[in-house]
């Protein structure tokens, strides 16, 4: 748990009674660090304009005290000499976000700790604060070039109102204000990265509970957020993601920064990006001499390479986007028109495609690896009248069953595929699609995220599973300190 400090130039001046410890920098300088003292969360509201002021050194003597700061004496450099510009397509903005924003646009407006004072800008002032994280920033869009401007506001600028406004954000509405109530001390904080929106999550709601409590009984806090919500990486000690992951998406740069900053991390950036790319995973199968599929690496639509394919494959082949979950950017090419339609759509997204050897059977097994050891074991089976577990088109039967098993009454050959199939990925968390035809397995990829839900994956373990889990973060965050 951390104690907030917020630093002025200045003693404010009494009357703010909101229960926040505010000090001067003077103070700050001479009474800090203090013997036994909590994790201090310092927010920086000194000027931070000049090159070596009293804000720069506020920073500068937090990170060299352990205290948790904002800004970042980085971030002040880089702040540094006026206002910054992002375009749009920087922040991930499309076009229809900007055309309901723009009327909201007309003048500037603050960001209080990542906190729009207008709400209908929350979505822009998330989005600016991970890349800038200064408590207060002014945000102006300037609507001919679509650029968004972005420059530090000093806290001695602003009217009594706003600074009050200020306050009451960092007491009552900060994005991880925590109960005062709570009996129990935890060590350790974890943030759970999630997507409410998300339509088939990798764990369901009654599994992330679950995780929650097993996380507790280590002396893990575990809070369940949003990527909107998560501003304040830094807060926390490790970082479980249970959100899809892709590259080119919040989930990779999230565990790029956590990981940069000390964070454990499951999903690691490098596991990420290994198991996220199919041709990388097939490139490394090949050679490591792991059995898997027929495959070759296309990036054309011409004659020549249908006729080549022909020579390789029967009909149906496997057309596979080298980036996708849960059998979404994956075909069947029956015949030469179906492989030049699907090759054509596929090649729009990527330049590279898969073409793969189609191997039917009535389920596909899922290894669960935690570093480098077997977790859980599942058939899932194929979904009804379609080749495979997934089936986008139909959402009355959108999967099959499935069937949980114990580790051990999985096939050797099965396990130990699986195993060496995740070291060429890490130590991470991953889930291993393989398939069993006349006795040879074959693996098909290594996911990242693998799904964990209730009553599934959690069959045979029951609340263990969770807890082998967390008992890993822990391990991993006994081995790094406090």
């Amino acid at each position: 748990m951390y104690k907030t400090l917020l630093v002025t130039d200045e003693p404010i001046e009494a009357g703010c009674d909101d229960g926040l410890e505010k000090i001067s920098f003077q103070s700050y300088l001479k009474d800090y660090p203090k013997l036994n003292e909590p994790r201090i969360r310092l927010i920086n509201l000194c000027n931070t304009e000049k090159y070596l002021s009293r804000g720069y050194y506020c920073s500068l003597l937090a990170e060299s005290r352990n205290h948790l700061v904002f800004p970042s004496v980085r971030t002040i450099n880089d702040m540094r000499g006026g206002a910054r510009t992002l375009t749009a397509q920087q922040l991930e903005l499309n076009n229809k976000d900007l055309a309901a924003l723009a009327p909201l646009l007309s003048g500037n407006f603050l960001v209080f700790m990542g906190s729009a004072e207008i709400p209908e800008l929350q979505k822009i002032a998330t989005k600016v604060f991970r890349r800038y994280t200064v408590p207060i920033l002014e945000i102006g869009y300037e609507l001919d070039s679509g650029e968004i401007t972005i420059k530090r506001a000093s806290f001695s600028d602003l009217s009594a109102s706003q600074q009050a406004k200020f306050f009451n954000i960092i007491e009552k509405k900060g994005p991880y204000t925590r109960s005062s109530g709570r009996k129990k001390e935890l060590r350790w904080d974890m943030a759970i990265l999630v997507n409410d929106q998300e339509p088939v999550p990798p764990s369901n709601k009654r599994a992330i509970g679950k995780f929650v409590k097993a996380a507790e009984k280590l002396g893990i806090r575990a809070s369940v957020l949003n990527a909107d919500q998560l501003l304040d990486i830094n807060h926390f000690d490790a970082l479980f993601i249970r959100e899809t992951t892709a590259i080119n998406h919040h989930s990779y740069r999230l565990a790029c920064e956590a990981e940069a900053n000390g964070l454990i991390v499951i999903d690691d950036p490098d596991s990420i990006l290994r198991c996220c790319n199919k041709v990388f995973l097939h490139d490394a199968f090949s050679y490591k001499k792991i059995p898997s599929l027929q495959t070759e690496i296309v990036s054309d639509n011409s004659q020549a390479t249908h006729l080549a394919l022909e020579a390789l494959f029967d009909y149906p082949m496997v057309l596979k986007m080298p980036e996708g979950s849960f059998s979404l950017g994956v075909f069947k090419a029956c015949n030469r028109a179906e492989l030049r339609a699907n090759l054509a759509l596929l090649l729009q997204g990527s330049a590279l495609v898969l073409v793969q050897e189609y191997l039917y059977t009535d389920y596909d097994w899922r290894i669960g690896v935690l570093n480098g050891r077997p977790l859980y074991a599942c058939r899932y089976y194929m979904a009804p009248n379609h080749w495979q577990i997934y089936n986008p088109q139909s959402k009355r039967n959108f999967s099959g069953g499935f069937e949980t098993l114990a580790t051990y009454e999985v096939p050797k050959e099965v396990l130990d595929i699986a195993l060496r199939a995740c070291k060429l990925v890490g130590s991470g968390l991953y889930g291993v699609d393989i398939k069993v035809s006349n006795d040879k397995a074959y693996v098909i990829e290594v996911n990242d995220n693998p799904s964990i839900e209730h009553k599934i994956e959690d069959a045979w373990l029951g609340e263990e599973l969770y807890m082998q889990i967390m008992s890993e973060f822990h391990r991993r965050l006994e081995l790094r300190g406090r």
